[in-house]
């Protein structure tokens, strides 16, 4: 995979937040991903979001798996940490690396097909352990990576750029979360930048598992079905003498509504989705309720956005149940994490 590094120059003029440093400076390298698309409006959000709370970029750790999502943690914070791992494992990497150095800020990117498909277990488990990070899933309902297969969130009656219609109920991210104990839970819009970056500095701020479901449009995989100028017509009735693919430039999708307001949102296909922002009467503190009213408005056709859960009292944080040092593991000398042949003796005498 390569990355085309942005020029360090920064116009004297840039404000800087209580650390000296611009926005530049928590940027990463030139996207790669299609113009437009939902993915890079989610990394200006995180640039913004981090740059805002004054993070020193050493000291965030950014994590992802596989898919177009997960190709965005190259996109910010270039001098942070990054491990992009396999398909699927990002909550077992973020885990290990959670358990050896504390200190450290986590945020892991992921796709809904990355989580919500081959790493779901790694996923819910990372959820019932709490572990203290900020999983965002840059959620655009099909595997861009593959060609545009339906992923485990794409609603009924979604079509496929082939023509194809889904017939499967979709997994819900954050019904899921709240069911297994999440304690902070919410959802957004890539183009809602308002809403979104206090939500990113709410999550990175919060102990504990902190989700954000993002709905992020795909600008590739949009042409309907039936168009003799659509690409599957056009591959089907022309044979090339060379290969190639053409992705159309798109602009991106930007909303601006009021809390209590609900907006349809058209995509680069022509479909629509429909958002509505919680009010300021919304209790995000009723697991119930909030869970209630997510699906409920899920069978009127809209998602709500917004901060929908958040448990302030819970006191099962990862390091909390585990005991763990409040000195990174990585920092305590050998001779203190070292138990010594007797004490080694003691340990495996428990399981004779």
């Amino acid at each position: 995979m390569t990355f085309i590094a942005k020029p360090k120059v920064a116009h004297p003029s840039l404000p800087r937040n209580t650390l000296g440093l611009t926005r530049r400076d928590y940027e990463g390298a030139l996207s790669t991903l299609c113009a437009g698309c939902g993915h890079d409006s989610i990394t200006a959000s995180i640039t913004e979001a981090i740059w805002g709370l004054s993070l020193e970029p050493q000291n965030v750790v950014k994590l992802s798996g596989i898919g177009c999502s997960s190709k965005t943690t190259a996109y910010f914070v270039s001098g942070g940490h990054g491990f992009n791992s396999v398909h699927g494992r990002m909550p077992s990497i973020a885990m290990g690396a959670n358990a050896a150095n504390r200190a450290l800020t986590y945020i892991g990117v992921s796709g809904d097909g990355d989580t919500l498909s081959i790493g779901l277990g790694q996923f819910c488990h990372a959820i019932r352990r709490n572990l203290d990070m900020l999983y965002i899933i840059e959620n655009n309902g099909v595997y861009g990576l593959t060609k545009g297969q339906f992923s485990a969130s794409a609603d009924i009656g979604t079509k496929a750029k082939k023509g194809e219609t889904n017939q499967q109920p979709p997994i819900d991210p954050v019904l899921l979360a709240m069911t297994l104990g999440a304690s902070f839970v919410a959802r957004s819009f890539s183009g809602d930048k308002a809403q979104l970056v206090p939500l990113i500095q709410a999550g990175l701020k919060h102990r504990g598992f902190a989700l954000i479901d993002v709905l992020s449009p795909c600008v590739t995989f949009n042409d309907h079905e039936g168009s003799t100028k659509s690409y599957a017509y056009t591959r089907e009735h022309y044979e090339p003498a060379v290969h190639a693919d053409f992705v159309p430039l798109e602009r991106e999708i930007s909303v601006a509504y009021q809390e209590g307001e609900t907006v349809p949102v058209v995509m680069h296909d022509g479909s629509r989705i429909v958002l509505r922002k919680l009010d300021s009467a919304y209790d995000p503190t009723n697991r119930a309720t909030a869970a209630a009213q997510i699906q409920e408005r899920m069978h009127s056709g809209e998602y709500l956005t917004g901060l929908l859960y958040l448990d302030e009292t819970a006191q099962h944080e990862f390091h909390q149940v585990n005991s763990t040092p409040a000195a990174p593991l990585n920092s305590i000398p050998y001779e203190a994490l070292s138990p010594g042949s007797q004490g080694l003796e003691k340990i495996l005498a428990r399981y004779r």
